[in-house]
């Protein structure tokens, strides 16, 4: 049979044995007798067909007979009165005798329920098995005082082998552990000098299908004593009234799949023990005992070694925590480095910085290979793609990845030409550098059959065909590798996130020079703001005076030569009055404007409803005319502000709902909405704004209308409005449509405001 022969043949058996009803298998384990009794009758209904050779009476004759048949009224009691589950535990084992061809025997009984049946399992006990209490507490004390001593996961997985070994004296302990995706490997060894050794091995997840690791999940610990052993059927193959099977779930008789004893048959094992491994709920992995011969466990000893399994699953959690801190803490000690580096050194020579540290930026994620790819140079680090292949693998990153980090241990789900980068990159951990253009740092892994070494002669031949050499480690080994191909070592959330404090390490360099520039502009901003509004002020001050001269000046030449001025003279003479009646208002506005930028503001808790009360005083001739109707669906609440320029800018809302109406009645609402921050708003029914002014009417002067309609003005209060917002550190914006009114927003706070981009 060819090697490609036999790992398909390997493959249909896995198949075969993951489709397997283990949990109702109809047969137990010829060592002890399966009894399936009727509560609260306690007759027997179903049997194992072994009851003669262990019993001394046949199956047929025990099928309708009440238990005191076989231990008398006195083990009956300890059965008949309906215990509970947790009842049943404790009394197990019960020390139970019978007479079998004419001499006392003894049996451990051990009872659960399972189909609204009472199951009364019987082994015998054997002299060579048996322990005194007293020793067997002394043997766990010790093994959990081992246990508790370790200082890492790895010790504590060796001392638990070394113990659970030293318990049980089976020739090989092995602490079998899975991955995400149940491939399992061997992570600890306890074993006889004489043995191959399996330590470090790999296990597809088929050889423990998922309705099996159910099964260790829900039992935890399963015992083969004998694995070359004949099953015996329980008769009959249901019980009485059932629809199905008798569950074996927590039967520790229950009959192994045959494929598992023929995987165990060409090991060479004769028996074998496992213990379960849970952690938070979930199977972790395995204790598993093997033994070249037989090997009975008293179920004494048998609880011990569960109680160690129970320990160490406990102190497992507590260990990869620490390990995972200290990891961290390792990590996270590299970031000051890093960031230090990178600021010595200048922008041109950031590539510099990376390659001093290079070691370190490997030890960073735990790659066998890195590479930094900036402004079209590249600097390949350890174990890494040709340079050519790199380029290739960024154009891909910068066309299909847009993440800052993104990490993958299989490549070749993604990215075609994965599979000839395999020995070096089948696991990436890419970094997007935060600059504009396509930069990145990659982390590379290998594929994982690189970094597996077989304890043995991995490249040994199988050297003859049949079933007997389907399943064996060597073979299960080389199914493994079939399943993982092209993968790495999967990265962890730690060494992801280590990437991920790189990106802002660098963002902070970055940003550290780009906010000496940034402060910079904004110091000169302000400046000229400042300038711009002493400007104004001063502009606006010096030209009132002009101003009024020539209001004066054409006031008297019109009171003096009015009379004998022409038509076209007295005409030209009143609208220099209009325009310097304009002027003069334009540089009042322009003096408000300057001023808002100039003067401090009172910001304190204000009353809004007393702003409101203020700002509709002030405009009470305006609403009465108007006949306007003003609603103000709820009250209300403070806010941080200033009192007065609050005020004008709900006055200058106000006025403008009622100026540009059309409607006959304006109707106005102010309200709130509530959120973080709180927005404020001025709802009406007015002649409302084309889409392509709700930005520009907000500039200093912008009127959307002739001068002489709607009452006139000088386009410049929804400017001041804005000011006064922004001051408040706040936003102002409009949604409106033409003739069906607008809505003006604003909020008294940064947090939460629209961006640009929103409002646009």
């Amino acid at each position: 049979m060819t090697t490609d022969n036999w790992l398909q043949e390997s493959k249909a058996t896995l198949e075969t044995c993951a489709s397997e009803p283990i949990h109702v298998p109809g047969r137990v384990q010829p060592h002890g007798v399966l009894l399936v009794l009727s509560e609260p009758e306690l007759r027997i209904v179903q049997a194992s067909a072994n009851c003669a050779a262990l019993l001394g009476r046949g199956h047929e004759a025990l099928l309708g007979e009440p238990v005191e048949a076989l231990f008398g009224p006195i083990h009956r009691a300890n059965l008949g009165d309906r215990p509970s589950a947790q009842a049943l535990l404790e009394r197990n084992p019960l020390k139970l005798q019978l007479t079998v061809a004419g001499r006392l025997v003894d049996f451990d009984g051990i009872v659960h329920r399972s189909n609204g049946y009472l199951l009364l399992e019987l082994e015998p006990s054997r002299s060579d098995a048996q322990v005194s209490f007293l020793s067997l507490y002394h043997q766990i004390q010790s093994a959990l005082a081992s246990l508790e001593a370790a200082q890492s996961l790895q010790q504590l997985c060796d001392a638990t082998a070394v113990e659970i070994r030293r318990l049980t004296g089976f020739d090989r302990v092995m602490i079998y552990q899975f991955d995400s995706d149940w491939n399992g490997r061997v992570v600890s060894e306890c074993k006889a000098a004489r043995l191959e050794p399996y330590l470090g091995l790999q296990y597809p997840a088929g050889d423990i299908p998922q309705q099996a690791r159910d099964l260790y999940l829900r039992n935890w610990l399963r015992l083969i004593p004998d694995a070359g052993y004949t099953p015996s059927d329980l008769v009959p193959s249901r019980p009485p009234g059932s629809s199905g099977a008798l569950d074996l779930t927590f039967s520790v008789l229950r009959s192994v799949s045959p494929i598992h004893l023929e995987y165990l048959k060409n090991m060479g094992v004769g028996a074998s023990m496992s213990v379960s491994i849970i952690r938070d709920g979930k199977l972790w992995g395995l204790i598993a005992c093997h033994h070249s011969g037989t090997r009975f466990l008293a179920f004494e000893l048998r609880l011990g070694c569960e109680l160690v399994g129970k320990f160490m699953s406990l102190q497992l959690g507590a260990k990869e925590k620490a390990e995972d801190v200290d990891y961290k803490k390792r990590i996270k000690d590299l970031q000051p480095y890093f960031l230090a580096r990178m600021q010595e050194r200048q922008a041109g020579d950031f590539l510099e910085g990376l390659v001093d540290v290079e070691r370190s930026l490997l030890a960073l994620t735990g790659a066998s290979g890195a590479a930094i790819v900036y402004h079209g140079d590249w600097k390949l680090l350890g174990s890494t793609p040709e340079k050519l292949a790199v380029v290739e693998l960024t154009r891909w990153l910068s066309a299909n990845i847009r993440e800052d980090v993104f990490s993958t241990s299989s490549l070749a789900k993604d990215y075609p030409n994965a599979e000839e980068l395999k020995e070096s990159c089948s696991g990436l951990l890419a970094l997007r550098i935060p600059e504009p253009g396509h930069h990145y740092v990659l982390w590379f892994r290998p594929e994982v059959i690189q970094t597996v070494s077989w304890a043995g002669q991995p490249d040994k031949v199988v050297e003859s065909a049949g079933a007997a050499n389907r399943l064996t480690p060597r073979k299960s080994f080389e199914l493994w590798k079939e399943v993982v191909r092209l993968r790495s070592l999967p990265w962890t959330a730690v060494e992801e996130a280590a990437a991920a404090e790189l990106r802002r390490s660098l963002v902070d360099v970055d940003l550290g020079r780009q906010v000496i520039r940034e402060r910079a502009a904004r110091d000169e901003a302000e400046r000229s703001n400042q300038e711009l509004d002493q400007f104004a002020f001063v502009v606006s001050h010096d030209l009132k005076e002009p101003l009024r001269g020539i209001e004066h000046y054409s006031k008297f030449l019109s009171e003096d030569e009015g009379p004998r001025l022409s038509l076209e003279s007295r005409a030209n003479l009143g609208e220099i009055k209009n325009l310097t009646a304009r002027m003069q208002a334009l540089l009042t506005s322009l003096h408000l404007h300057s001023k808002i930028g100039r003067v401090e503001f009172s910001f304190a808790r204000t009353d809004l409803n007393a702003v409101l009360q203020d700002s509709f005083e002030m405009l009470r001739s305006q609403i009465r005319t108007s006949e306007a109707e003003i609603s103000i669906p709820r009250r209300f609440p403070d806010a941080d502000c200033d009192f007065v320029r609050i005020g004008e800018v709900f006055v200058n809302l106000l006025s403008n709902a009622l100026k540009y109406n059309t409607s006959g009645k304006p109707a106005i609402e102010i309200g709130y909405s509530d959120g973080d921050p709180r927005v404020y708003y001025v709802a009406d029914n007015g002649i409302g704004i084309a889409p392509q002014h709700q930005e520009s009417i907000f500039g200093m002067f912008k009127r959307l209308h002739g001068q002489d309609e709607f009452g006139g003005g000088t386009g410049s209060g929804l400017a001041i409005a804005k000011r006064i917002i922004e001051r408040h550190q706040g936003r102002i914006w409009v949604r409106s449509q033409e003739r069906q009114g607008s809505t003006f927003y604003f909020t008294l706070s940064p947090e939460g405001a629209p961006s640009d981009a929103e409002l646009a």
